[in-house]
């Protein structure tokens, strides 16, 4: 038996072309001799369709579009589809051959943590479903149901030889190997090989990194698709087991982040029809990294720089962002800001001189810079349909250091889920593919210039210890106290959480940004803006 993995890039609700998409596939599976194609999780609506599942046009037009492709495909398909029956919504599977529905499995274990949330939706399948292909018994099986024991214990007791799953797993930092010790455990159960389709692609905050592959009976990894990129490849399967094929390694963390933010940014751009990108240059390391994710994504072509310098702006700053520009080929502009902070500043003055004498300098004259900032790059925007993409870091949003409609105003959010300290990381391995970020920016102190001398290190702790310090209260969910325990600074940990919970309502309002870690604020991260909660210490 020859089956073909179509690890594809669908649309949420773009029926009709996720049909030509899988037709395509299709097309190159039966030129290639396979006798069965097996896509990805909802590949015919997309993953995760969300509150379209509680409309009920949506599943009529999935059932139509379904028994659409029955007709049309060119081989038996295995395609994953949002099924309605007797008041019932399924995650569901459906063996298409001969222009009909042979048969239809549902979705067993629904996951309901993280960033999923399907028991909101879906009814729970009961039954297992045997197809026969070649004379193989194949049980079919969707993605968490491989997660947990049960689904395919019972698959392979009814007699399936191999289990060929459905997939639509997201990406987050080290869980392909995550993946592989979850279904070695399952076939050490059921001693029978496993075809994983993942689906490839970028969705809102989500980003799928595909790397389909197959196990053998032993668990040995015998097929591996590429990761981010989309592919149609064929696993033959003989009466001793599997014969192996290629294995495309993966690769570095850095490559694979570097890899899943491109594939955010290509795919929220191309899927929403933004004609481009604008972004504000700063010549500091966050919007440095941005400007070269967004060019790596999109060509440079579809890319505007704008540095909007202020009379605390290093000439460094400028110059830097001036040979970054350079490098990449993007359009780019300078605005300088200080008649706009003096006119702002004037209008101001009779509304603030009542408040009593003005300090030296405070948070509103920082903001304002912000602010104006963020006027100019929506104007842009607007005129230009370009999407403004920010470039604050997770450290940053995790803290509240960030001004809302300043430096937070913009449509796609693209490193929010990135740790400072994993930004430089980031910013060391795209130049190694090919300088292109200026060495002063990386190894400067980082600084926001909105006054004098200054440092982010005046406001926060050190980002090493800063950034410990969040994904042990945020990721990990660890106490205050044990935090302290595990070596970290007791006045950073009270001071570091203390603000974090005061600025959930800020990151409320932030743009949508691609997740890369297993806990983003996004999804997944669903706290209290009001709450008196106090972790004891």
């Amino acid at each position: 038996m020859r089956v073909a993995i179509a690890q594809i890039n669908v649309v949420v609700g773009d029926l009709a072309g996720n049909m030509q998409r899988i037709l395509a596939a299709a097309d190159q599976a039966h030129a290639a001799g396979a006798d069965v194609l097996l896509t990805p999780e909802l590949a015919l609506c997309g993953y995760p369709p969300e509150d379209l599942l509680l409309r009920e046009d949506f599943f009529r037009a999935c059932a139509q579009a379904l028994r659409s492709l029955a007709v049309q495909a060119p081989l038996p398909l295995i395609v994953g589809h949002p099924e309605g029956s007797d008041g019932h919504r399924y995650n569901a599977a459906s063996y298409l051959a001969q222009g009909e529905v042979r048969a239809t499995y549902r979705k067993q274990r629904l996951p309901n943590y993280e960033v999923f949330d399907e028991e909101r939706y879906f009814t729970a399948g009961k039954n297992h479903c045997l197809v026969e292909i070649k004379g193989v018994i194949c049980g079919l099986a969707i993605c968490a149901d491989l997660w947990e024991p049960g689904a395919a214990e019972g698959a392979r007791a009814a007699g399936a030889q191999v289990l060929l799953t459905l997939n639509a797993s997201p990406f987050h930092m080290n869980k392909q190997h995550r993946r592989y010790d979850i279904l070695r455990q399952r076939i050490a159960a059921i001693a029978c090989p496993i075809v994983y389709a993942n689906l490839v692609g970028g969705q809102d905050e989500l980003v799928f990194d595909g790397g389909s592959f197959v196990l053998d009976a032993t668990g040995a990894l015998t097929h591996q698709l590429p990761a981010f990129d989309e592919a149609v490849v064929c696993v033959d399967i003989d009466p001793l087991g599997m014969v192996s094929g290629v294995v495309v390694p993966r690769d570095t963390v850095e490559a694979e982040v570097y890899g899943a933010l491109k594939t955010g940014v290509r795919d929220y751009l191309g899927k929403n029809g933004f004609p481009g990108a604008i972004l504000g240059l700063s010549g500091g390391v966050d919007s440095a990294l941005t400007l070269a994710i967004a060019v790596d994504a999109l060509g440079a072509d579809k890319v505007r720089a704008v540095m909007m310098p202020s009379p605390y702006t290093a000439q460094m700053s400028l110059d830097d962002s001036r040979e970054m520009v350079r490098r990449l080929g993007v359009q780019y502009d300078e605005i300088a800001i200080g008649p706009l902070m003096e006119a702002y500043a004037g209008t101001l003055a009779p509304l603030l001189t009542p408040l009593g004498p003005k300090p030296a300098w405070d948070t509103t004259d920082e903001n304002l810079q912000a602010r104006i900032r963020g006027m100019l790059l929506m104007a842009l925007s607007n005129r230009t349909g370009r999407i403004v993409l920010t470039t604050g870091n997770k450290s940053e949003m995790a803290v509240g250091y960030a001004t809302l409609y300043g430096d937070m105003a913009g449509g796609f959010a693209v490193i929010k889920d990135v740790f400072k300290t994993f930004v430089y990381r980031l910013c060391h391995w795209r130049n190694a593919q090919g300088e292109v970020i200026p060495g002063n920016i990386i190894t400067r102190p980082p600084s926001a210039e909105l006054k004098p001398g200054q440092t982010d290190q005046d406001s926060l702790p050190a980002y090493d210890v800063l950034d410990a310090i969040i994904a042990a209260y945020m990721e990990r969910d660890e106490s205050p106290q044990t935090i302290i325990a595990g070596g970290l600074p007791a006045e950073d940990v009270i001071r570091v959480v203390a603000m974090l919970k005061r600025n959930e309502y800020k990151r409320r309002q932030a743009p949508v940004g691609v997740r890369v870690t297993q806990r983003g604020f996004g999804k997944d991260w669903r706290y209290p803006i009001t709450s008196r909660y106090v972790d004891a210490v």
